[in-house]
């Protein structure tokens, strides 16, 4: 028969175990992530430049799982130079309708955060996004709470897309981290659906720190959990059109 002491002592080292069992489960999200509301304003980082394709399909498959079009794109001329003109054939693929998407390049940051706040307060529109690259110069506190008070009295999704900018304090709701995830190869080996790895940097409210790997569903326009492997897709970046000089204003197809 097994000795108190010894029975106690291992009944301890199998508590320890589960306990750090639970502990590395902690970092994971379970199911599909949280659906971005709308009347409310939210962060997408896209951390490095080669995750900017992944940012924007990650910020527009959002905006068609929350139902919010249509759909106000506003961009900086540096935004448009560095990363390119939207590709509309991806956008279109991931389910979005040219007529429902307008698309708006502005001189500056300074430009950029006065029409989002305008873009906000519209309530004709389901959802603005604003892309920045870079330290987006004036986001400060009081900016932001801007744009979450006008996205509240409106009920318009505000969504911060931001391209290799460092996280600053702000009044957003949701703060996303976002980085290309490799695709599940279809029949014939043809290119799978867009997906995306996901962090939960900041929760309102609520618990942060969750991460998930997920692909946008095309057909229940929502994102599915996902384990996968094969190529990265870029999305919706067309490289081949940065040298040219931006329209003021443009749809997206």
């Amino acid at each position: 028969m097994e000795e108190p002491f010894a029975l106690i002592d291992r009944l301890r080292r199998a508590a320890a175990l589960v306990e750090q069992a639970r502990d590395g489960e902690e970092g994971k999200g379970k199911g599909a992530p949280p659906r971005l509301a709308r009347a409310q304003l939210h962060e997408v980082h896209a951390l490095s430049q080669e995750s900017a394709a992944s940012g924007a399909g990650f910020a527009i498959g959002c905006v068609l799982a929350g139902a919010a079009r249509p759909t106000l794109w506003l961009r900086t001329e540096a935004a448009e130079r560095q990363g390119g003109r939207l590709h509309g054939p991806g956008l279109i693929a991931m389910g979005l309708d040219p007529a429902e998407l307008v698309v708006v390049v502005v001189a500056d940051d300074a430009a950029l955060l006065r029409a989002a706040a305008d873009g906000a307060r519209c309530p004709g529109l389901g959802s603005v996004i604003a892309e920045g690259w870079g330290a987006i110069r004036g986001l400060d506190l009081t900016a932001s709470r801007r744009l979450m008070l006008a996205a509240e009295a409106s009920g318009v999704m505000m969504i911060l897309l931001r391209v290799g900018g460092q996280v600053v304090p702000s009044a957003a709701a949701t703060r996303w981290s976002v980085a290309p995830a490799p695709s599940r190869a279809l029949a014939a080996d043809a290119p799978g659906a867009p997906a995306y790895d996901l962090e939960l940097l900041r929760r309102r409210g609520g618990p942060a720190g969750a991460r998930w790997r997920v692909e946008w569903n095309r057909d229940t326009q929502s994102f599915d959990p996902a384990p996968l492997s094969g190529p990265r897709l870029p999305l919706v970046a067309d490289r081949a059109v940065a040298g040219t000089p931006p329209a003021p204003v443009r749809g997206a197809g």
